[in-house]
């Protein structure tokens, strides 16, 4: 395990992105966060359930990624829900901005971690499955898991 790797604490995952959509190219954005949102987050309090990326005016958005109040600030807390900025280069928001405008593209978070004392969001251009890609998927990964289950039972 190399040193950059043993700095990294997932905080949260997106697992239903990658049942909905098929992931294309991945990003690692960094974070424009306030002070009770990386105390919340270093506790592990934040959710990217409906969570969704969109480029505006050049900067790229994460919206409805919910990251729960600190207990410990009263007054001085943030909003749950709020909008915040993801830090990428001029040349990775072309690119998203191009793939996001193409139909049936949009952007996801798939995760979000530190990687050291820097909070990083990992951003995808998806495209959404229909529903028998998910059907296939699911027969596909029972498939693997039955094989795997045979070849186990089969050492003993």
């Amino acid at each position: 395990m190399t040193e950059s790797e043993q700095n990294i604490k997932i905080v949260t995952t997106n697992r239903k992105a990658f049942h909905d959509y098929e992931i294309i190219t991945r990003y690692e954005a960094g974070l424009t966060l306030v002070g009770t949102e990386v105390k919340s987050l270093r506790l592990g309090k934040a959710q990217l359930m409906d969570a969704y990326a969109s480029v505006e005016n050049g900067e790229v958005f994460l919206h409805n990624m919910h990251i729960s109040q600190y207990d410990m600030a009263h007054r001085e807390n943030h909003d749950p829900v709020r909008k915040r900025r993801l830090l990428l280069t001029k040349r990775e928001i072309r690119k998203l901005w191009s793939a996001s405008n193409e139909k049936g593209f949009t952007i996801v978070p798939l995760k979000v971690y530190f990687k050291g004392p820097y909070a990083k969001v990992e951003i995808a251009v998806a495209r959404g499955k229909r529903s028998y890609d998910k059907r296939q998927a699911i027969a596909k990964r029972d498939a693997q898991r039955e094989m795997e289950r045979k070849v186990r039972g089969s050492d003993r």
